[in-house]
């Protein structure tokens, strides 16, 4: 489907002043476009194999999210003996579990600007930092305060990192494989979600008051790979373009895209995006690249325009419901949900949480290679049904187990925990992964930075406040009954997204844009 602009509305939202180049460097002529560029322009893009270095690029940045399941997964056992060792109480527990997505607020509303000014490669390596500091500080603690200052370092650290890998890998990955690259983050943190839980399995052998520790320190080896490996990668070449650097941005895109004339496409989208000339050679490095993140916030916030509103919508939209629905509970709280099931054994209820990791990873992946064949609105529906549904029956069957505690229903345990596994199932293969990449493609280039950080704010605002009142809110109204509210705020989650979202799939960044402004009636642009 084809979409044009809204009428009156400038092609781009990215109200700035244009760059002065010096015209010694700008050429008369430009090559004709091929048929190949002629089809892209119409969004009809040719399926080409995956780039072996945007490729290996993707894995690199997505370890920094893998580090943030690592710590989400690990903590759901290690609290288990933290408990006991330092006898605090749920409140404290609650605490502890979900301050991390208070602490990352910090570093997410602080990574746009970051990585608008240092560039994209740095600021992982600012984030894999923060979570050295942290893991290396909950491992060594000796007391819950010592703990909480490990916490609040690696939630800086999470904020950074769920910034920044998002965007990265977005502004590397072409649009036929944007889709499957973007996932690569949340994969990546379904596979450090599973590694936290075999880790829990694993070093509860050891002694009580040293499983733990083992448990959050070993974070602390994989964050120095990723600094070494973020440094040795290429720079983001929409951000080498927005200061100028285009003969840098030219080399990196050359490596990047399948054929010479596909990178110098992107390029000539992404100079456009910026307001350079399309016929600026390519081949000369200094041009007066634009004040860094001039004007940013007012454009985005303050006085957008009606297409940027629109985008925001989505934007925090999909990262609150993404959390709002309660499945942060599942993997932070999973052994008190399978105890409330009717497991009692700790061996049995680790055991347990390792198969929610495998059911994650499993489907996240099926995810991945679905986003660019079937596309972002038909998975995201399809996950908020199935979402619905499992809530639905879990909270029916924790609701019967708890009627009588001291009688075993072995029907409804079974259920409960097939319930589990079948809504983490279908929040893996939609809401879980795809507000990364949705957030990550719908913004412009020169608001992309901030808005993605505003959208993490929310997510991690949200995740917190989840996490932070779960085991009071089952108190209040049983666990049965807040998943009851969960599968209520899953259905407005489902109207919204059925409402709201235009398809991005096979869209270049830059032909995104487009597809905002008229909000319900984006189906009838063009």
């Amino acid at each position: 489907m084809g979409y044009s602009n809204l009428p009156g509305e400038n092609n781009s939202d990215d109200s700035h002043e244009p760059l002065i180049l010096p015209q010694n460097i700008c050429s008369e002529t430009m090559a004709a476009p091929s048929l190949e560029t002629a089809d892209n322009d119409h969004g009809h893009l040719k399926k080409k194999k995956t780039n072996k270095f945007a490729f290996i690029c993707a894995i690199m940045v997505s370890m920094a999210v893998a580090l943030l399941g690592y710590d989400l997964g690990v903590m759901s056992g290690a609290i288990i003996y933290i408990k006991d060792e330092f006898r605090i109480s749920d409140v404290q527990v609650e605490i502890l579990v979900g301050s991390i997505n208070i602490y990352s607020l910090f570093g997410s509303i602080a990574a746009g600007r970051t990585s608008d000014w240092i560039g994209r490669r740095y600021t992982v390596v600012i984030a894999a930092a923060f979570f050295f500091a942290g893991a290396l500080l909950m491992g060594i603690s000796t007391n819950y305060t010592f703990l909480m200052i490990g916490r609040c370092f690696a939630g800086i650290g999470v904020g950074f990192a769920l910034t920044i890998a998002p965007i990265f890998i977005s502004e590397l990955a072409p649009a036929s494989n944007r889709g499957f690259l973007t996932t690569f983050p949340e994969v990546f943190g379904n596979i450090g979600i599973l590694l936290g839980y075999v880790s829990n399995y694993g070093f509860s052998k050891l002694p009580a008051n040293q499983g733990w520790r083992f448990m959050l320190g070993i974070g602390a080896v994989p964050s120095v790979i990723l600094a070494a490996g973020a440094l040795i990668m290429p720079e983001s070449p929409r951000w080498l373009v927005m200061q100028g650097r285009l003969a840098e941005a030219k080399r990196v895109l050359d490596k990047i895209s399948d054929t010479k004339e596909e990178s110098r496409r992107r390029l000539d989208d992404i100079k456009e995006a910026a307001d350079i000339p399309r016929d600026c050679s390519n081949d000369y490095d200094v041009v007066a690249a634009p004040k860094r993140g001039e004007g940013v916030w007012k454009d985005l916030v303050i006085h957008p325009t009606r297409r940027v509103r629109h985008i925001l919508l989505c934007a925090l939209g999909i990262h609150f419901f993404q959390q709002a629905i309660g499945f942060d509970s599942v993997v932070f709280y999973s052994p008190r949900i399978f105890e409330q099931a009717g497991v009692t054994s700790t061996d049995d209820k680790l055991l347990a949480t390792i198969g929610v990791g495998v059911m994650k990873t499993v489907f996240i992946l099926v995810a991945m290679f679905l986003l660019d064949k079937v596309g972002r609105r038909p998975l995201l529906l399809t996950s908020y049904v199935g979402v619905i549904v499992s809530l639905v029956t879990l909270a029916t069957s924790l609701t019967v187990i708890n009627q009588d505690p001291t009688r075993k229903v072995r029907w409804a345990v079974n259920l409960a925990v097939c319930m589990v596994l079948s809504g983490v199932a279908f929040f893996s293969i939609g809401v879980g992964p795809i507000p990364m990449v949705y957030s990550g493609e719908i913004f412009p280039l020169r608001l992309r930075a901030q808005g993605i950080g505003l959208g993490m704010v929310v997510n991690r605002v949200m995740s917190g406040v989840i996490s932070m009142t779960f085991l009071s809110l089952c108190k209040a109204i049983t666990i049965g009954g807040a998943f009851f509210l969960f599968a209520g705020v899953s259905v407005v989650g489902f109207v919204f997204t059925f409402l709201f979202y235009p398809e991005t799939q096979g869209k270049t960044l830059e032909e995104v844009d487009g597809l905002f402004g008229s909000f319900v009636h984006w189906r009838s642009i063009g």
